[in-house]
């Protein structure tokens, strides 16, 4: 009953994506991975980019980390962006260029956790395994009442069986997707609309109104606050820019100087005590700019010097031209930044 329920719902209020109703699991896999980042909204113009840009996994298997991150760029983790290079490498020389049409081995793909395995394994190949996302776990805790910590080993485990119970495996696809189509557009974090519920009739936490206070999560890792200067330097035709290497934020991807500080920059500081010879206009100090990443917070001090000679070699950096600056994968924070000063 709360299978057909929620399915006779959906197809009347689903909202149409280019990824749903296809069976291609490339496509799949690329919506879900890009929708774990950012709302339908935003992701659609993601989702066309790279699927314009690698219409297959062997077109994604042949790019180059560099041309992955770029179309990545804005969506954060980037992690994720080089482990879509990965998986694709992977199913092209494990697995003879098609998907595994098995949850398990589906899991094997770099960055392919349970969620993914199972939206793959049910949207492409209708395999009987339950997607439990951020929207599911609100619609099974405000449903069942329960106020499990949704992030919680126990809670996870819960929440997981509950999900596959009441998973009906005869339509798995459709089921699932209802279930996060649900999670979206009515059983919302906030304000949610249980007027145009389907299980509002048998909803726990409606009937003892407590749907503001469902789900429960266990606790949040404390955010560290990290002050940072980054020098934006240009010559009016080039400036520095160099790739970041080893573990850490923005691995791969392209920055300017940047240094972590305790306070506020003196625009005389070490970095151009390199260059003597040269002498640098302030063209616009900006201040204390929030970043905020997963369990970091940034405050950027953005300093933009000018010098009317050419500028010089500097140790580990490359010397590339303004207008080619959008070819190169860089931070959302910086990409913001060359956009407000008109170099974007």
């Amino acid at each position: 009953m709360f299978s057909a329920k929620l399915r006779a719902w959906y197809q009347d209020a689903r909202r149409d994506l280019p990824w749903r109703g296809v069976s291609d699991p490339f496509r799949i896999w690329i919506s879900e991975v890009i929708l774990q980042q950012t709302r339908v909204d935003q992701g659609l113009a993601y989702y066309h980019r790279f699927t314009d840009a690698f219409p297959d996994v062997a077109s994604l298997a042949a790019a180059s980390e560099e041309e992955v991150l770029r179309l990545w760029q804005g969506l954060g983790y980037y992690s994720r962006g080089r482990n879509l290079l990965k998986a694709a490498k992977q199913v092209r020389d494990q697995f003879g260029g098609e998907f595994p049409a098995d949850y398990q081995m589906l899991k094997q793909l770099a960055g392919v956790g349970g969620y993914t395995a199972a939206a793959i394994a049910s949207f492409a190949f209708g395999l009987p395994h339950a997607v439990v996302d951020g929207n599911v776990y609100r619609v099974l805790s405000r449903f069942a009442g329960l106020d499990l910590p949704i992030d919680s080993g126990e809670g996870k485990k819960v929440f997981s069986e509950m999900a596959n119970a009441l998973l009906d495996p005869d339509h798995a696809a459709e089921h699932n997707q209802a279930m996060m189509e649900l999670g979206a557009v009515v059983c919302k974090p906030r304000q949610p609309d249980c007027t145009a519920c389907p299980l509002s009739s048998s909803c726990a936490a409606l009937a003892g109104n407590r749907m503001h206070e469902l789900p429960v999560k266990a606790g949040r890792q404390l955010v560290k606050t990290v002050q940072m200067t980054c020098f934006f330097v240009e010559d009016g035709v080039s400036t520095w820019i160099r790739r970041r290497e080893g573990k850490g934020i923005w691995q791969g991807l392209y920055e300017f100087p940047f240094f972590e500080t305790n306070g506020a920059v003196d625009n005389t500081s070490d970095l151009m005590n390199q260059f003597p010879s040269h002498q640098f206009e302030t063209r616009s100090v900006r201040r204390g700019v929030r970043h905020l990443l997963s369990h970091r917070e940034l405050l950027v001090d953005f300093v933009h010097l000018h010098t009317a000679q050419p500028l010089s070699v500097l140790s580990g950096y490359s010397i590339v031209p303004l207008d080619s600056l959008n070819q190169f994968a860089m931070p959302r924070l910086l990409t913001r930044y060359l956009e407000d000063e008109q170099f974007g």
